[in-house]
């Protein structure tokens, strides 16, 4: 699996380059190659940010004239940003909610749904951190469940050291935050609020990275990127410790914290040949730009799955 760092400064738009490399070699995202033109602009999850990033820097080593956009509301943020029609493609961590679709209803923006590549959360503590390897979702959601008052690690386990504990995590406005928290604590949005929480996933960096007793979580391809600072934790769910990693995650033994990651493109966008350029090329590279963002590929199944959605989205814009 070929490593490249991924542009990770997401915290407002982030303009791409017309000249961005890295995808000469890949094709046009289109018959329209270079004579393509225009813009296209996604917001959303931070957690796919670096994925679209790379979607786009790629096609836009074919496309130089085409301007791509891409921003970091969260999930949550990216949806309410898609369904007043401000962007041509929401980024999102987690599939969109009932509510949001009816936002987007009665706003008649209408979309279509790509599963793009895969990603686990990790669960990371500071490199210095000597006691903690593994830990269970019931030792996850004493920590992090509604009220909790869990603030020294002896608390979770006799065995740790009487070591005070930081928490740090995703907003509330981000599908990790969603994600997580239905995955350990039950239900989406129940968390603990005693925590420091940001849409900006450095912060969690920096924030364990610095902290003996800090705990954190995102995405995997976030740990990647920074793991001479953190060590990611192993969870068990129920059938032992597993570390996260493109393997665990794409085989489904990362459980329950391994999902899959989203765009959602505007149905009238794609009437414009630069939005549906840019989304064909997303998705028929899907396997190689996930590799280079530092994702977990889609696995067979899902890859079937991607290659027929765009089948179907090419007959209804043909």
């Amino acid at each position: 699996m070929r490593r490249t760092r991924t542009p990770l400064a997401l915290t407002a738009a982030v303009m791409l380059a017309a000249s961005a490399c890295g995808g000469a070699e890949a094709g046009s995202g289109g018959e329209g190659g270079d004579k393509l033109s225009g813009s296209v602009k996604a917001d959303g999850s931070s957690t796919v940010a670096p994925l679209s990033t790379v979607a786009a820097q790629l096609f836009q080593g074919a496309n130089a004239a085409v301007k791509v956009t891409v921003g970091t509301s969260g999930t949550g943020g990216g949806f309410e940003k898609f369904c007043a029609g401000e962007t041509d493609i929401s980024n999102a961590s987690r599939p969109i909610k009932d509510e949001e679709k009816e936002l987007c209803d009665k706003a008649g923006v209408k979309f279509e749904e790509f599963t793009v590549a895969n990603d686990g959360l990790s669960v990371v503590v500071s490199k210095d951190n000597d006691f903690v390897e593994c830990l269970t979702i019931e030792q996850l959601k004493k920590i992090w469940e509604p009220g909790s008052k869990v603030n020294n690690w002896k608390q979770v386990d006799p065995g740790f050291p009487d070591q005070k504990m930081e928490l740090f995590g995703a907003g509330t406005d981000s599908g990790t935050f969603d994600y997580f928290t239905d995955a350990i604590n039950g239900e989406e949005g129940a968390s603990r609020t005693d925590y420091n929480p940001s849409e900006d996933d450095n912060v969690t960096v920096r924030g364990v990275s610095g902290s003996k007793g800090g705990i954190g979580y995102f995405g995997l391809s976030y740990f990647e990127e920074n793991k001479d600072k953190l060590k990611a934790v192993k969870i068990d769910g129920g059938d032992g410790c597993v570390a996260p990693s493109v393997e665990t995650v794409q085989n489904g033994t990362y459980t329950p914290l391994g999902r899959p990651l989203f765009i959602y493109p505007n149905a009238a966008s794609l009437d414009k040949p630069e939005v549906e350029a840019f989304v064909e090329y997303y998705v028929e590279n899907s396997a190689e730009i996930a590799e280079k963002a530092q994702f977990v590929p889609l696995n067979d199944e899902q890859q079937k799955e991607l290659e027929k959605d765009l089948e179907t989205l090419r007959e209804q814009h043909s």
